[in-house]
C-alpha cells in the first residue's frame, strides 16, 4: 500500500464515505484501503469514516486524504456520527462512493444534498435487528434508487438479496481483491517459530468473535482432529468460546489468540484455514482469499452468499454444510492427511488469487464503473 501523499490539489475526484479506515481491521475496511490505495495513484481521493472518539481529525495516508470524523460509540455496529451530514454538505467531489451497510452514511449522504453522481458498493445485506431497520431501510433504499450504480461482490450474493430486489439492472459485479505479493512473501522464522510454539499441524481461523462466524462449530470439530486451531481475532464471544473450549476438553488444541497484526507467519505456518460461517451474514469472507494467496487450501461452508464462489469445492479445497461440526472435521483431516491434495489445492488458489482477486483487477473494474457512471 501506498505511504503518506498523493495527488490532493483541489477538490477530490471521488469521495469515499465508510465506516472506519485502518488501522481498524475488518473486511469492509481492508477494501476501503486497498481500493483507495490503488485509486491515490490515479486521482485525488477523500475518504470519509468515523474516528475512535468525540473529535474530527485530518491525515494524509495511502495517498489520500482521510478525515475521521467525530463519533460517540457505535449502536448495532454503527458509528455514531452526528456531524456526517454536515461534512457531506457544500462538497463538490463529481463523485460519492457509499460503502454499505451503514445506514446512517445512507441518510447523511440524502441529508446533505450532494449534488454529484453515486456509486455504492453493497458489501451485504443489514441482516436481524427488526426494530432498528424499520427505521432505517427506507434511507437505505432511497440511497439505492439514488445511486447510478451498484457494486456487489458476487452474483450469489446479489441474487440472493432482498435489499437488492429491484435493482438489479445498475447492479455491477466486482469480487473483493487484494494484494497478494503481501501473503507469499517469505516468513520462514516466524512461522517456524509459530510451529514450534504449537505444533507442525496447524489450521487457522480468522474474523470476528460473533456468533455468525460459526467458530462454536470449528471448536467442537476440534474433538476429532488431531491438530492445533489458531483462532484469530476479537470479539464479544470470547468467553464463551472460552468456555466450550474447557467443557469439551480440547484446551491442547483450540488456541484464541486474540488481534494479531501481522497474518502472513501463521497463514504460511498453516496447512488449512477454515471459515465456518453459518449465515449469509458472511457475504464474501476475504479471509478466504489472503490464505489462498499464501498457498493453502481452504474448508469453507455452503451458505448462501458468496463465501463458497471464493473458494471452490474440489478446485481450492472443500466445502461443507454449515453448522456442521463433524463435517468440518472430515474436511479438515481429509486435507491434513493428504498431503498431495493438499499442495495441489494451495497451487490452484494461487493462481486464483492472481486471476480473479487482485486488488489491481478491481481497482481497475471500480474505475470502469466510475467513467460509466461519469
Amino acid at each position: 500500500m501506498n505511504g503518506n501523499g498523493g495527488r490532493q490539489e483541489g477538490e477530490a475526484a471521488v469521495l469515499h464515505v465508510g465506516k472506519f479506515y485502518a488501522p481498524h481491521t475488518g473486511g469492509m475496511e481492508s477494501h476501503l484501503r486497498y481500493l483507495v490505495s490503488h485509486q491515490s495513484a490515479r486521482m485525488a481521493v477523500e475518504v470519509l469514516v468515523a474516528n475512535d472518539g468525540p473529535m474530527t481529525m485530518t491525515e494524509l495516508m495511502d495517498g489520500a486524504r482521510i478525515t475521521r470524523i467525530a463519533s460517540y460509540g457505535t449502536v448495532a455496529s454503527q458509528p455514531i456520527c452526528p456531524s456526517l451530514p454536515w461534512q457531506l454538505a457544500g462538497r463538490k467531489e463529481p463523485l460519492v462512493h457509499l460503502h454499505l451497510p451503514n445506514p446512517w452514511a445512507a441518510q447523511a449522504y440524502l441529508m446533505s444534498g450532494h449534488k454529484g453522481k453515486l456509486v455504492i458498493t453493497h458489501h451485504s445485506d443489514t441482516l436481524g435487528r427488526k426494530r432498528l431497520r424499520k427505521l432505517v431501510d427506507p434511507s437505505v433504499q432511497r440511497a439505492m434508487g439514488r445511486a447510478s450504480a451498484i457494486i456487489v461482490t458476487s452474483k450469489r450474493y446479489l441474487g440472493s438479496s432482498e435489499e437488492l430486489m429491484g435493482f438489479e439492472g445498475k447492479c455491477r459485479v466486482i469480487p473483493l481483491g487484494i494484494d497478494g505479493e503481501e501473503f507469499r512473501k517469505e516468513a520462514a522464522e516466524e512461522a517456524q517459530a509459530i510451529r514450534a510454539k504449537y505444533g507442525p499441524r496447524l489450521i487457522i481461523a480468522v474474523g470476528r468473535l460473533v456468533p455468525y462466524k460459526g467458530f462454536g462449530f470449528l471448536i467442537e470439530a476440534m474433538k476429532e482432529i488431531e491438530a492445533s486451531l489458531l483462532l484469530i481475532g476479537t470479539g464479544p464471544m470470547r468467553n464463551e468460546l472460552e468456555k466450550s473450549i474447557k467443557r469439551l476438553g480440547v484446551q491442547e488444541k483450540a488456541h484464541l489468540l486474540g488481534h494479531i497484526g501481522d497474518l502472513v507467519p501463521y497463514y504460511r505456518a498453516s496447512q488449512v484455514l477454515v471459515l465456518p460461517s453459518v449465515s449469509r451474514a458472511e457475504s464474501f469472507g476475504l479471509v478466504q482469499v489472503e490464505a489462498m494467496a499464501a498457498g493453502i487450501p481452504v474448508v469453507n461452508t455452503e451458505i448462501e452468499s458468496g463465501v463458497p464462489e471464493v473458494s471452490l469445492h474440489g478446485v481450492t479445497g472443500i466445502t461443507v454444510p454449515p453448522g456442521d461440526a463433524q463435517a468440518l472435521a472430515e474436511a479438515v483431516n481429509y486435507l491434513l492427511e493428504n498431503t498431495e491434495m493438499r499442495e495441489k489445492y494451495g497451487r490452484a488458489a494461487l493462481a486464483r488469487v492472481s486471476e480473479e482477486f487482485s486488488a489491481e483487477r478491481m481497482a481497475e473494474s471500480t474505475l470502469r464503473v466510475y467513467q460509466e457512471v461519469l
